[in-house]
This record gives C-alpha cells, structure tokens and sequence, in this order.
C-alpha cells in the first residue's frame, strides 16, 4: 500500500483534477465534440464539405421564407422588435434573400455592411479549402494587424449612422 504525500510548494490545484493523487478525467463530451470538430474542419473534403452543407439550408431556408414579404416565417430582429433601433445586423435576411435572387441594389440597400461581410467570408472560405487542399497558409484579411480593430469600427459606424434620426441617413433605415 502507498500513501499519496503532497509534494511540497505544490497545492492541490497542481495535481489532475484538483485532488492530490486522483488520476486524470477521462474526456468529457465537450472535448470529444471540440476534437471531432477539429478532426473534421481539417479533413479536405469533410471540412469544405460541413460549410457548404450548412450554408445551403440556411440559403435554403432564407429562399423559401422570403423575409422580402411581411408577416413571414423568418423571425424579426429581437434589437429592432424591443429596442426600435437598426442593428448592423438589421436586414441581413433580406440582403442574403436579395443576393440569392441576384438583386445587389436592394442587398445593398438592406444591408451594405452585410454585403462586405458576405465577401469577406466567401474570401476566407476560399483561403481556408485552399490551405486544406494545397497546404499552404494563404493569407486572408484575417491576418492583416488590424483586422479586428477596423471590423469593430466598421460596425460600430454602422450601427450609429443607420439610426441617426435626419437626411439623408434616415435612408439606411430598413
């Protein structure tokens, strides 16, 4: 029989599971379905595969509840529906909707942030199957220093001049 001693200058929270002398947890479901993720977002074809998969029932889903027509089965945006302000989200489906049909002006005029948003993530999309079917890193606006910053300004602008209350920002009100 062996007894279990606290090596000295360590605490209970150096040892697995924060007990002195307990062996490691097994993995829980959280780790196992971070590390099937992982798995799958790194296969060539699993992982392009997922994204598109997803994408188009969600295209599907926009296309067939048509958020162009009032009173439709598409949920209404929860900030505008309690706050009456735009979100720089605000118009998003009909935008999406309006792409779909190949009408840029109105996606544009629902949401022209979204629009930029939609190219910037068709731009990684295609940088990330690159880098799974090449194996090269392929840089994206992700990448730049300062991405994150200016995507925060960008919608932070946004959200502060579709709802100021005069000409001719009134206009960007969806």
């Amino acid at each position: 029989m062996t007894i279990d001693r606290p090596v000295p200058g360590a605490s209970a929270m150096d040892a697995p599971g924060g007990v002195v002398g307990a062996s490691p947890a097994a993995p829980g479901l959280t780790d196992r379905a971070l590390a099937l993720i992982g798995r799958v977002s790194s296969h060539p074809v699993a992982g392009p595969a997922v994204v598109v998969a997803g994408t188009t029932v969600a295209c599907t889903a926009i296309w067939l509840g048509d958020p162009t027509t009032p009173g439709g089965h598409l949920p209404v945006c929860p900030t505008k529906s309690l706050f009456h302000v735009d979100c720089p989200g605000c118009g998003s489906l009909r935008m999406i909707y309006s792409l779909m049909h190949g009408d840029f002006g109105a996606a544009v005029r629902y949401n022209a942030v979204g629009v930029l948003a939609v190219v910037l993530l068709i731009w990684s999309f295609v940088a990330y199957c690159l880098r799974l079917w090449t194996g090269r890193r392929i840089k994206t606006w992700q990448h730049f220093r300062y991405s994150a910053v200016a995507v925060l300004v960008v919608v932070g602008v946004w959200f502060l001049i579709r709802n100021l209350p005069f000409a001719p920002f009134t206009g960007l009100r969806v």
